[in-house]
């Protein structure tokens, strides 16, 4: 069958389907790459990868695409799932033959509620799909598939679960892919080289964080590997055949878990001479992350998530901050740089375990940060806590895909407080003098730097006065509220 992968066209600047790690709108546009529709992508010969969001491909062009394909596979998320069916529904009016299969995370969690929501979604795949829809495309029926939910005779059917896959070695390089189908240099991520390429030299994550999506609905907690040498292979690959390529990403749950591995890995990427950047738990000693450097490793991505204890322990993080405090000292000792993303309204939040966030955040003064709302993902253990004690509201985004608290702690944080708490968290960190003048001096002495500074200030003060706004109305209906009761 001849297949479409398709990451949809969504709300503008989304990006939060087929491979961002956060599935929401960003403050600073944002453009991650489609890895997991990659893989088996690189199965089928006749299929084609559609990232529409970064090439700018609209909703009527997609759906004029249903025509060319008999099964389309469409990789969802929480916020935009709405939007999802509804082009889902549309190409299946363009083409009624075409089948059509959803993955990602709502489906693996709730897939009965998934098919019901429409008529135009065929069948679901649970976790990971890659080999599943390989087998469909190429004949194998669903009843012998598994990890797979489907209609028979009006009622809804789950296959059992599968196996994880855990040779990772026998899957293609997604990078094959994306010279094939898709143009490298839309992709841009504000704190990494442009252009870039990421992928995975791992699947799953042993990590317990009880916030966080893709172990506990994706790709499991169980660690597993490429080989040092299929890594080292596809980056060698990756460099001979994306000319202007300025840097790669590792884009793994965990890229740094297991020292002897990471030494392994590095001692060879050494060899081919070139920067790369990584995702990295602060429980990283200072040796793994002087040899990391070595290899040409520039920069971590590293969740602090919080700087109260009592809220890393809520979480279970598994991390200290004092830990933390290490890492960070290290790493820049080493001239490595840091983005550190930061959550507001986790389990435990307050007004005081705000204030000592921001306070840990200046203190680190890492080179960039994201800030973001919790929010609590069906099939998470953040989930179920905010569940079963009435935390959980509704809507997790605007009609733009922003984030909206969907968890709030009445008495203590209230949804237009935490939003107004994220601005607080940004200001704060980036209207001191130091921080300030790190983003002026790359863009005095790089052109290229300077014009994306531009665009993502204009996108982010932008987002601000949304904000300001969203903050003012909540006063006023609680205000409002509050004089009814009177």
């Amino acid at each position: 069958m001849r297949t479409l992968f398709l990451n949809p066209p969504s709300f503008e600047g989304f990006d939060g389907g087929a491979g961002s790690r956060w599935p929401s709108t960003r403050e600073i546009a944002s453009f991650w790459y489609p890895v997991w529709l990659c893989y088996p992508a690189g199965m089928l010969e006749d299929s084609k990868v559609l990232d529409a969001p970064p090439h700018g491909v609209s909703i009527e062009q997609t759906v004029a695409m249903a025509k060319d394909f008999e099964l389309m596979v469409l990789y969802t998320s929480s916020p935009g799932f709405h939007v999802d069916v509804k082009i889902a529904e549309m190409m299946k009016d363009a083409n009624s033959k075409l089948q059509v299969a959803f993955v990602g995370p709502p489906v693996t969690i709730e897939p009965e509620k998934s098919l019901n929501a429409s008529k135009a979604i065929d069948f679901v795949v649970r976790r990971e799909f890659d080999y599943q829809i390989a087998g469909y495309a190429k004949g194998t029926p669903l009843s012998e598939l598994p990890g797979v939910s489907y209609r028979k005779n009006g009622e809804i059917v789950h296959t059992p679960e599968g196996p994880v896959i855990e040779n990772l070695d026998e899957l293609p390089w997604v990078s094959k892919v994306y010279k094939r189908d898709l143009d490298f240099k839309r992709y841009n991520v504000p704190f990494l080289l442009n252009p870039y390429i990421s992928f995975y030299t791992s699947r799953g994550c042993p990590a317990m964080c009880t916030f966080c999506l893709w172990p506990q609905t994706h790709s499991g907690h169980r660690w597993r590997l490429r080989s040092t040498d299929d890594v080292a292979n596809e980056c060698r690959y990756v460099l001979e055949n994306f000319p202007g390529l300025k840097e790669i990403f590792f884009d793994d749950d965990t890229f740094n878990y297991k020292k002897a591995r990471t030494l392994e890995l590095c001692a060879k990427l050494k060899k081919l001479n070139f920067t790369w950047s990584c995702t990295s738990r602060v429980t990283t000693d200072q040796e793994t992350l002087k040899a990391m450097k070595d290899a040409g490793c520039r920069l971590l991505i590293v969740g602090y998530e919080s700087g109260d204890e009592q809220i890393l322990r809520n979480i279970k993080k598994g991390a200290t901050i004092e830990g933390a405090r290490r890492f960070t000292k290290d790493a820049h000792n080493l001239g490595l740089t840091v983005h550190g993303d930061f959550i507001v309204g986790l389990p435990g939040e307050t007004r005081e375990t705000l204030r000592n966030t921001i306070d840990f955040a200046k203190q680190l003064d890492v080179e960039t940060i994201q800030v973001s709302i919790a929010h609590a993902y069906p099939g998470t253990e953040f989930y179920d806590y905010a569940k079963e004690n009435g935390l959980v509201q509704l809507k997790m985004a605007d009609d733009e895909g922003h984030q909206l608290p969907n968890v709030v702690y009445p008495g203590i944080l209230a949804k237009g407080e935490m939003v107004e708490w994220v601005e607080r968290f940004y200001g704060e960190y980036y209207f001191r003098p130091k921080a300030a003048w790190r983003i002026v001096r790359k863009g005095i002495f790089d052109g290229h730097e300077r014009k994306r500074i531009y665009q993502e200030a204009k996108d982010y003060l932008s987002l601000r006065a949304k904000r300001k706004k969203y903050v003012a109305d909540e006063k006023a209906s609680v205000l409002s509220q509050a004089d009814e009761r009177v």
